[in-house]
């Protein structure tokens, strides 16, 4: 004679596989599956809108210390003005493009809302000098690390026609090409002044990471000439 109790109730989870084969299991499923699909499309569209809200010219500059120092340095420079009209804003140079290192740069970007909001860290113009090669320091190891990838988005060694570009540009870009060095490691002022001893900063991040092992290592650099270059160019 059999032990088993007929009247016993199934396991959760044969319950559960009993219900999602059943009609009425299915047009729930069906139905938790479209209201999980619209919610995701609702829920990703008002995290983009939102991101993107951050990811702007006029969000960038709305804090004084942006708008009376970096960006005012920015404007008559040849990537805010030029003869094409195509300008390069701050988050084209400042905010990667690529999913991954855009939130990490986002997340990073909470700290300068403490510096605003907290500390006061570059409150003043006053303070701003004081920290600038800090500041230019971080962005150049971050661009250094990239291969100058946000430059790299518009300007691009393998189509550069170095016969339609002056001597000493075409000569430099030539070189640079040649020795495997990336955008920054020539245009570390870009749009924006250069603090007082930039270049022997520039080298120590560059020695940072090469002892890394974040970057190979780097081939003798002019200092020199590349600082004067700079100071004209900029």
């Amino acid at each position: 004679m059999s032990n088993t109790n007929p009247s016993a109730r199934p396991g959760l989870i044969r319950r559960m596989w009993r219900f999602f084969w059943s009609p009425a299991g299915a047009i729930s499923l069906g139905v938790l599956l479209i209201v999980g699909f619209l919610t995701g499309i609702l829920f990703w569209g008002g995290f983009h809108t939102a991101l993107e809200m951050t990811n702007n010219e006029k969000f960038c500059t709305s804090c004084h210390e942006m708008r009376d120092n970096a960006f005012a340095e920015y404007q008559g420079s040849v990537h805010q003005n030029n003869s094409s009209g195509v300008r390069a804003t701050c988050p084209d140079c400042h905010v990667p493009k690529d999913w991954g290192p855009k939130m990490i740069r986002k997340i990073k970007a909470t700290k300068e809302l403490y510096g605003h909001f907290v500390t006061k860290s570059i409150w003043t113009r006053e303070k701003f000098e004081e920290n600038r090669l800090h500041l230019a320091s971080n962005e150049w190891e971050r661009m250094k690390r990239s291969d100058s990838k946000e430059c790299r988005n518009c300007h691009s060694f393998e189509f550069m026609d170095f016969t339609l570009q002056e001597n000493r540009a075409a000569t430099n870009h030539q070189k640079a090409l040649d020795e495997g060095k990336t955008c920054i490691d020539c245009h570390q002022g870009i749009a924006h002044e250069l603090p007082a001893g930039y270049l022997e900063s520039y080298r120590e991040v560059v020695k940072k990471l090469e002892a890394e092992g974040a970057i190979p290592p780097q081939t003798p650099n002019n200092g020199k000439d590349v600082a004067t270059n700079i100071q004209q160019t900029n």
